[in-house]
């Protein structure tokens, strides 16, 4: 499902990423630790194209058997809204719209059907536990609700990807745990790959499997 290969990253003269190889399976739920500042998010942004790698001859980033990385930026945008969801640790919702508007942004992006979008949203938001929940706005929600409502926008268009930066981060220790199970009843659902930032043990252990960056690659 993602196969990536010699992934450098460079600002300025910091050296970031210096030469992460990684390969995750069509789902698979994969959780990728290590300490702060170890190129974690800086690698999981270039997983989902909203950074770009080094131009070295031999990097390779590939996802659901496409090569990224001969892709133009419209391409890339293009592909990014179809095949990967983002879930942030602040939920990033806007708070001007409802559950179920923020929900069908990225189909409305993809110029997808009104009517059948907005079935699609309150069917992810009934299963997420929200029926009742769709038409409030973000300031009216928990934190919980608020995450799982950002859970709902990243599987709207039944990416092959999900992928999670600190998804967790953000919340009591209750609602996290209730978020990480949902992770998997995703992915036993809908059958999407998941890959996740995180600093929770307790999350990091659940995945399939784990992986450790320190300074710039990962530790085999």
């Amino acid at each position: 499902m993602i196969v990536g290969k010699n992934i450098h990253k460079y600002y300025s003269t910091l050296k970031v990423l210096k030469g992460v190889d990684i390969s995750i399976k069509k789902s698979e739920i994969v959780a990728i630790v290590g300490p702060s500042g170890a190129g974690k998010t800086t690698l999981l942004q270039i997983l989902g194209t909203l950074d770009s790698a080094e131009k070295k001859d031999d990097f390779q980033l590939t996802i659901n058997n496409t090569s990224l990385k001969s892709l133009t930026d419209k391409e890339l945008s293009a592909f990014r809204n179809k095949h990967i969801g983002f879930i942030f640790q602040f939920h990033q919702l806007l708070p001007e719209f409802s559950a179920i508007e923020n929900v069908c942004i990225p189909a409305f992006i993809a110029k997808k059907d009104k009517k059948e979008t907005e079935l699609k949203a309150k069917e992810l938001l009934n299963f997420l536990g929200l029926s009742d929940r769709i038409h409030h706005k973000p300031n009216e929600l928990s934190g919980g609700e608020q995450q799982r409502v950002a859970v709902a926008r990243a599987l709207i268009n039944n990416p092959s990807v999900i992928l999670a930066d600190e998804p967790s981060g953000n919340l009591d220790s209750e609602s996290a745990k209730k978020l990480h199970e949902l992770f998997f009843k995703l992915r036993d659902k809908f059958g999407q790959t998941f890959v996740i930032i995180t600093h929770n043990e307790e999350l990091a252990e659940m995945a399939d499997r784990k992986l450790i960056m320190i300074d710039g690659k990962i530790d085999q």
